[in-house]
């Protein structure tokens, strides 16, 4: 009994009561111009008092009603609605404007119906809500008992004390319409105003390029401070161990970290300039073979690591001439694979990057390749993650290459190929 009371006089019912008079309201505009409209057609004036032409001028305002509802606003603004005032869940309902034809049809149909049975139901409750009062007070009004209009055969004898029973019944029948009324659109919402095919589409890769941009930034994060602080650590715990009998190997030491930290702010500021749509002069600033390489091996060396570099950039002998991207996707694999050496490796770094083919012959396309002896004993330093060669293999997976890392001859390999075709800009 009480779950009944509270479907139908409940805060929700209410809300939907109050959604449905707000359809009314909106009705209006078209409901006066289709009069207008009817009354010209009917020749004849009164049609305010006609409720002949009062109904026509209601079936009239429906189609004037669909037709304004093509427009993509109208869908956010009745999933609004409905989201507040239906109770129905935020994920039911499309977001954002309609834009293919099937949806604004799905919106069209429903504008209408929220319009036509706001209407109704706005129309009894102005009615009835007045007439039930009067019966229900009749027997207590003498007034009301005596008055010409409207009350007939309930102004006299026993009647009057009748009234307010089918004063009471009519204002259950209000409640009974309003509520089946909104529950009727709090069902129809769904149908008619959810998300179509093309919308979960777009939601999901409106997901998807949002997921993308956050790897890329954890990405982009990763190789450009995991390198420095490996370096910087190993740097620091070469300086302790010789702190009291080398102090030139300490200051050399320590002006590396200060330079690698320095190099580090300056390419967490470039990070974050490529993150930042419209500012292509930070990322142009990204660090690169042709610009950065040399000092990245001389920072590998400093913490104690040797690195022998074979370079060759191909015929015209620079690598500048590579495509931007693809230098910058270079220079970051190459990036990992020293650092994961720092953490991992217990020997000297062989490292081999080189481009294949010509502009005439086969297509471009440049290798990078990084051997060291596997660490004997675990891993120089404790590092968590793991996400390092994750990352190298997606930046070679955006340029169309591939990553290959694992045991190779009684090495470590990394080895990645990166296309520098037509496609790498």
């Amino acid at each position: 009994m009480r779950t009944a009371a509270s479907r139908l006089l409940g805060a929700r019912a209410r809300l939907r009561w109050v959604h449905l008079v707000l359809g009314g309201a909106l009705l209006m505009p078209y409901f006066l111009l289709a009069q207008v409209v009817v009354g010209v057609g009917a020749g004849r004036g009164g049609f305010f008092t006609s409720v002949r032409l009062t109904f026509a001028s209601y079936g009239l305002a429906l189609p004037l009603a669909a037709v304004t509802a093509v427009f993509g606003l109208v869908r956010p603004l009745s999933a609004g609605a409905v989201r507040a005032l239906c109770g129905v869940p935020g994920e039911r309902l499309a977001e954002g404007p309609a834009r293919s034809w099937a949806a604004r049809g799905r919106t069209s149909a429903w504008w209408t119906l929220h319009l036509g049975v706001g209407a109704v139901v706005s129309g009894i409750s102005l009615a009835a809500a007045p007439m039930a009062a009067v019966l229900i007070a009749l027997p207590f009004v003498s007034g009301l008992r005596s008055a010409e209009p409207g009350l007939g055969a309930l102004g006299t004898g026993a009647a009057p004390y009748v009234a307010p029973l089918l004063g009471i019944g009519l204002l259950g029948g209000l409640v009974l319409c309003a509520a089946g009324a909104g529950e009727l659109l709090a069902r129809m919402a769904p149908v008619l105003l959810g998300p179509t095919a093309a919308d979960r589409l777009a939601a999901a890769e409106e997901r998807a390029a949002d997921l993308a941009v956050r790897n890329r930034l954890a990405r982009e994060l990763h190789d450009a401070v995991g390198h420095a602080l490996s370096a910087v650590t190993l740097q620091a715990m070469a300086a302790r161990r010789v702190l009291d009998h080398d102090p030139g190997f300490v200051r050399e030491a320590l002006a590396a970290i200060e330079d690698t930290t320095r190099r580090t702010v300056g390419e967490l500021d470039a990070v974050l300039g490529l993150l930042r749509d419209g500012d292509p002069a930070r990322a142009d600033a990204a660090p690169t073979l042709a610009a950065d390489l040399d000092a990245l091996l001389d920072r590998t060396r400093a913490a104690g690591t040797a690195v022998t570099a074979h370079q060759d950039p191909g015929p015209g002998g620079d690598w500048a001439q590579l495509p931007a991207i693809a230098s910058r996707e270079a220079y970051r694999i190459v990036q990992e694979g020293l650092s994961n050496a720092l953490r991992h490796g217990a020997g000297p770094v062989e490292l081999r990057i080189a481009v294949r083919g010509t502009e005439e012959g086969p297509p471009r396309e440049l290798e990078i390749t990084m051997t060291n002896p596997p660490g004997a004993a675990g891993p120089r330093l404790r590092t968590t993650g793991g996400r390092g060669l994750y990352g190298a293999a997606e930046r070679a997976g955006l340029l169309g290459g591939r990553v290959e890392a694992g045991p190779h001859q009684g090495l470590w390999r990394l080895r990645a190929v990166l296309p520098l075709g037509a496609g790498s800009r």
